[in-house]
């Protein structure tokens, strides 16, 4: 294997993509390249480090032990760079770098976990930082946090991850909901029964299948879904009961196509929080990103105490 220079580390990014976008196909939207492109930087990569990184067929592709070894490489090799920029721009006083976040879908509309504000404030501050932002279920982001995948991560977390850190942002507020059509849309909350919710079809989010049955003390899911669109799809079906957060469910409450059932029996509070390695707590890149969002959810939290 030769040695590798500047435009090879532009081609192990393309791998690096290709390997967690799972496909070709997912990692030509993320690269926007061609498929024909797409090949030839993988083959050119591969000729350059002297081996084949991946096996590949109609099934899609399978790395070799080679492409394992490069992929783990790879990753650190990012890492110590991204490393390096942080280093080099806090001594310029600066923040530099990539910074890897993750989210639970459905708090957009949250004014105090809304992730747009603390970004914005953030890139004011540091406008030379990369941030690559996804979504994800709290179990997943919780997972890649604690393996590396992720630098912060913001969600309902089970706070079992071992050697991460968990910082407490805010307290979201979780109602039942039914849909207008639904049998328990129209009558008076005293009318409504614990037998009748019991008999009421339940949409449970899957994550955390266990606790919404819980709540209500249900016997059974009769849906399940992810992302809490598809929740509130369910819900204005009228045909399911289901919890969401309230800042999303108010919405629909405010259009006359949801109601929430029996808030003084089934709402709870479902602690929201920002997670990042131990390990990474001297960081510039996070340690900032992660004081920004603690310093905007107490401001929010001050003025609804004021209000």
């Amino acid at each position: 294997m030769r040695r590798l220079d500047n435009i090879d580390l532009r081609l192990l990014r393309v791998f690096v993509t290709l390997v967690e976008a799972g496909s070709f196909a997912d990692a030509q939207i993320a690269l926007n390249l061609s498929q024909s492109t797409l090949s030839t930087h993988l083959a050119t990569l591969e000729k350059k480090l002297g081996g084949t990184l991946c096996i590949r067929g109609r099934r899609g592709f399978k790395l070799t032990s080679f492409g394992e070894a490069t992929w783990t490489a790879a990753q650190k090799l990012f890492t110590d760079i991204d490393s390096f920029q942080e280093r080099v721009g806090e001594h310029n006083g600066q923040l530099v770098g990539r910074l890897r976040v993750g989210v639970v879908d459905g708090i957009v509309t949250n004014p105090v976990l809304g992730l747009q504000h603390a970004i914005r404030r953030y890139v004011d501050k540091a406008e030379s930082v990369y941030i690559d932002l996804e979504l994800g279920t709290p179990h997943l982001l919780e997972q890649a946090v604690a393996d590396g995948r992720r630098d912060v991560v913001i969600g309902p977390f089970s706070q079992k991850a071992p050697g991460v850190t968990y910082v407490a942002l805010h307290r979201e507020p979780q109602r039942l909901y039914c849909g207008r059509g639904h049998e328990l849309f129209g009558l008076p909350a005293r009318n409504i029964t614990s037998a009748m919710i019991e008999q009421s079809l339940f949409s449970v989010r899957a994550y955390r299948q266990l606790d919404d049955l819980y709540r209500v003390d249900h016997p059974r899911a009769s849906g399940q879904v992810v992302q809490m669109e598809a929740q509130v799809m369910m819900i204005l079906s009228g045909r399911f009961i289901g919890f969401l957060p309230g800042h999303i469910g108010d919405v629909w409450l405010a259009q006359g196509q949801m109601r929430e059932i029996k808030p003084e029996t089934y709402q709870f509070l479902s602690t929201h929080f920002a997670a990042y390695r131990r390990s990474d707590a001297s960081r510039p890149v996070i340690r900032s990103f992660v004081r920004e969002l603690s310093q905007y959810a107490g401001e929010m939290r001050k003025t609804a105490d004021a209000g």
